[in-house]
């Protein structure tokens, strides 16, 4: 189990101007050509960081307190589950510093909260409070405190933890996969990974531990 959570007043307070200035340095060349595959490098790289919380064979909780700001919606749509305590905010940034968000928030959030209300979110920058992320689903439940949020979240985790890893990991990597394609194919592919992954000892755990009435312990 992973949790991304902040630290001090907030969760996420933007991008870092000083990095956006520094680009130019970075990717600097007399050709034009190279100049621009060398920024969209950076873009690519940027996106596959937080795209590797997906790629993770464990779920990633967020637990969200204070603001979280650009590249924060980024980070937490790539999240399996996001909480959040009753003070967070959240808002699409970008915009208002003169560019197109461009490491996951366009692409995730639409399915997430829908279009229409990605769009609004999108091309206005304005906050969204706590209340509003629970009822657009931006987050599954808003705690009263920061720390309610953290016990909260942790004994969410812990209740996943319990469960087998290998189903876990097999659940995890269904849902996301029946995200991007139709449910002709996410049925093909689940049909596909139980007849490599069914017969197991966690299965063989997990029906021994619910007809003792014990709990299982499975292997990583």
């Amino acid at each position: 189990m992973a949790i991304l959570e902040g630290e001090g007043k907030c969760f996420t307070s933007g991008i870092d101007l000083k990095m956006m200035m520094g680009l130019g340095a970075q990717i600097e060349d007399q050709c034009e050509g190279r100049m621009r595959e060398a920024l969209r490098a950076v873009i690519v790289d940027l996106q596959d960081t937080l795209s590797s919380l997906e790629r993770c064979r464990k779920p990633v909780l967020a637990a969200v307190h204070g603001a979280c700001i650009g590249g924060g919606i980024d980070l937490i749509t790539c999240a399996d589950m996001r909480y959040c305590s009753a003070d967070a905010y959240f808002s699409i940034k970008e915009i208002d510093i003169g560019m197109v968000a461009d490491v996951g928030t366009l692409q995730r959030l639409p399915r997430l909260i829908g279009e229409g209300i990605t769009r609004e979110l999108a091309y206005t920058a304005r906050r969204v409070e706590a209340p509003e992320a629970r009822k657009i689903g931006l987050v599954n439940r808003v705690f009263g405190t920061r720390e309610e949020l953290g016990a909260g979240v942790r004994e969410i985790a812990a209740a996943i933890a319990a469960r087998s890893p290998l189903a876990i990991r097999g659940t995890k990597e269904m849902i996301s996969y029946a995200r991007d394609h139709t449910v002709a194919d996410g049925l093909n592919y689940v049909a596909t990974w139980n007849a490599a992954m069914l017969m197991s000892e966690d299965l063989q755990k997990a029906m021994m531990a619910n007809m003792s009435g014990q709990a299982a312990e499975f292997r990583d």
